[in-house]
């Protein structure tokens, strides 16, 4: 039960600066911390700053699992241009002279408040039919892309004439590049984004996250020590305590019948399960032939 935490997985938090991939960071970190299982809660791409979440050893599993990862970001916006990548980094598709003025930008910046269906950009890292979105786009090719419903929760503005700065809080999945994009479309001006970094992700913040070189600088210990356990991640979500002889038929992979527990979560819902205080993993509520049961869909331990 008392793992060491890089064996059983962890959290680390890294500020990813400009000019490398996602992928490039997980590379390092594999190297780093001796280990081929190495994840990410979120891509950022390459012209994107701020913070990584990468999940390291057991905590890969997670990936999949997180039932809800808000985040919030720092872009800038400049308007009167267009590009194939929504991003000042792309090919220029056009150009205007035209510019609203101030008040009519915050405006429509704030009319993006709310319920919000995007469609994902086709230089994303979406698949569809086996094959990323921007493996695609380097083809030539385009698909068609359904809109997703997203939730913009809040978005701070600053700046004026074509250079803007926008506060970002939004759910998962939502794209910047995107929303500057058709923020520009709105404005009848077109927009692109200038610059990205994230401040945060879920209940972690740039703030607690170490660059690269900080990391490659440290000790092995004091690698391990930057792990955060895996369970901050499903921390919303409720937990059960088991005692020993339901602990051993859990990790048995066994269905815990919550008449036996003296529980009763709705079907489908999540729950952390624990054994004398230690996080064992995700468990999932399902219907079983004599009544509701809580089995575990990842194991952390």
């Amino acid at each position: 039960m008392n793992a060491d935490l890089i064996d059983n997985g962890g959290i680390l938090l890294v500020n990813k600066p400009s000019g490398i991939t996602s992928h490039d960071v997980v590379g390092k970190i594999r190297k780093l911390y001796g280990t081929r299982k190495v994840g990410h809660t979120g891509t950022l791409d390459p012209m994107a700053t701020g913070l990584m979440a990468v999940l390291i050893g057991r905590a890969v599993k997670a990936s999949d699992l997180i039932v809800s990862d808000d985040k919030r970001y720092i872009a800038g916006m400049r308007l009167g241009i267009t590009t194939d990548t929504a991003d000042i980094t792309g090919n220029i598709l056009s150009r205007n002279d035209f510019v609203p003025d101030r008040c009519d930008v915050i405006n429509t910046v704030n009319s993006f408040v709310g319920r919000y269906m995007q469609v994902p950009p086709m230089y994303s890292a979406i698949k569809i039919g086996g094959k990323k979105l921007y493996e695609l786009a380097r083809e030539g090719k385009t698909v068609e892309i359904e809109p997703r419903e997203l939730y913009i929760y809040k978005i701070g503005v600053e700046g004026d004439t074509r250079d803007y700065t926008l506060d970002v809080h939004c759910s998962k999945g939502t794209y910047i590049r995107t929303l500057c994009e058709d923020i520009g479309k709105k404005l009848g001006c077109g927009a692109v984004m200038s610059s990205l970094c994230r401040v945060s992700t879920g209940s972690f913040s740039l703030h607690d996250a170490k660059t690269l070189d900080e990391i490659e600088q440290m000790t092995i210990k004091q690698r391990k020590e930057l792990l955060i356990p895996v369970e901050n991640l499903f921390l919303t979500l409720p937990s059960v305590a088991l005692g020993s002889f339901y602990t051993k038929l859990c990790l048995n992979g066994c269905e815990i019948y919550q008449k036996k527990i003296g529980t009763s979560f709705d079907v489908d819902e999540k729950v952390r399960v624990y054994s004398d205080g230690v996080f064992l993993g995700l468990g999932e509520v399902k219907n079983y032939p004599d009544g509701t049961a809580v089995k575990l869909a990842a194991r952390f331990v």
